[in-house]
């Protein structure tokens, strides 16, 4: 049976974080970014976290404005991290965004949601972006590795579980 250079390709872009909504909004409270991911966790990370070893999801966002005369502007930097736990005596599983939100759930499936589905978050303040101009904006999402305790950091380098990640989900937006 002979596959296409692409097979692997595709099966391999299932087992990680698709991006399925990405948008950003000027509001009066600054520029906020709309995310929705689609993924499911590997065997390796359902059983680490239902150990009680902590997981942190890490959302990266950079904005960039093209010039031609040098390299682009970088404008805006953010990254926001959802840590999910379990809690062996409660049986209670744990999300907290960026240390400060925390919610407890009955269910993995329910913690997930907020990750999957996290709420529109401020990435800069009003101000921050020139009006009229264009800006690249650039977005991923995965699990952050050195987060995670010292011996499941050597692990997580030598077992495809533990690398979950998207690729660069890229769009632009006109500044208002």
């Amino acid at each position: 049976m002979l596959l296409s250079p692409f097979a692997f390709l595709s099966a391999h872009a299932a087992e990680g974080v698709d991006i399925t909504r990405a948008s950003l909004e000027s509001t009066e409270d600054g520029y906020r970014l709309s995310l929705g991911f689609s993924f499911e966790l590997t065997r390796g990370l359902e059983d680490a976290v239902t150990r009680g070893i902590p997981l942190y999801f890490t959302t990266d966002v950079q904005l960039t404005r093209p010039r031609w005369y040098w390299f682009d502007e970088k404008a805006i930097n953010a990254s926001q991290t959802i840590r999910i736990s379990y809690n062996v005596l409660t049986h209670q599983y744990h999300a907290s965004i960026s240390g400060l939100l925390q919610q407890s759930f009955s269910s993995l499936d329910d913690a997930l949601s907020l990750v999957r589905r996290p709420s529109r978050w401020i990435i800069a303040e009003r101000g921050a972006l020139k009006p009229g101009e264009t800006y690249h904006v650039a977005v991923r999402m995965g699990l952050d590795v050195a987060r995670l305790p010292k011996p499941f950091q050597v692990h997580a380098l030598n077992s495809s579980d533990w690398r979950f990640s998207s690729d660069w989900h890229q769009f632009t937006f006109k500044a208002e």
